[in-house]
């Protein structure tokens, strides 16, 4: 016998199921501009998961930071763990809090990884960053001053430049990073290199 849905029967039972999870990987891709492994992975993980990707946005603003810490960082947490999302050791509006301190401070991925490890024992992405004793290194003059000294230091890097060696330049930031201890704000760096390096 043939089974007759109506149309009511049949928008409740479909509101009962929620988002579908090709629905919702289309959805974060127009909604958040993620590419469509990345969405793929975030639907992967289930509703709860995207929903704490989705508030860590709502606090930092920042879908793509968002997204490479959730299915990067935070998810290999909770593998290591056996943990769930439910049981997080760190709450979306905590790693929204670490996002926003990168992009203020220019804190690298390196060190905000080491902030990151402290942020899972319970402290806060400040207190991460203030007992991990880094201070960014921000100034225009100073960064300028070591970017001329590792130009000095380094006249081939700065002749493979010329050449069109554009990898070259790694190395001037390089010498700038060491010198800082990794602390340098590295858009920063690499702009003055860019232009320290154009007006030879």
């Amino acid at each position: 016998m043939p089974v007759t849905v109506d149309a009511a029967t049949l928008e409740r039972v479909r509101a009962d199921l929620g988002e579908l999870p090709a629905a919702q990987k289309a959805r974060l891709q127009s909604q958040y501009g993620l590419p469509a492994y990345d969405a793929g992975v975030l639907s992967r993980q289930g509703r709860a998961f995207v929903a704490y990707f989705e508030a860590v946005v709502k606090q930092c603003g920042d879908a793509k930071e968002a997204c490479n810490w959730t299915i990067n960082d935070l998810l290999s947490t909770l593998n290591e763990r056996k943990l769930d999302i439910q049981s997080s050791p760190l709450s979306p509006q905590s790693l929204g809090e670490l996002i926003s301190e990168i992009k203020a401070t220019g804190l690298n991925k390196q060190r905000a990884r080491e902030v990151y490890a402290q942020m899972v024992t319970g402290m806060s992405a400040k207190q991460g960053i203030d007992k991990l004793g880094f201070k960014v290194v921000a100034d225009e003059s100073q960064l300028l001053d070591l970017v001329r000294k590792a130009i000095a230091a380094n006249p081939k890097a700065v002749a493979d430049f010329k050449k069109g060696k554009v990898k070259a330049a790694d190395a001037i930031k390089g010498f700038v990073m060491r010198e800082t201890k990794g602390m340098a704000k590295t858009e920063m760096v690499q702009r003055i290199v860019m232009e320290e390096l154009a007006k030879g």
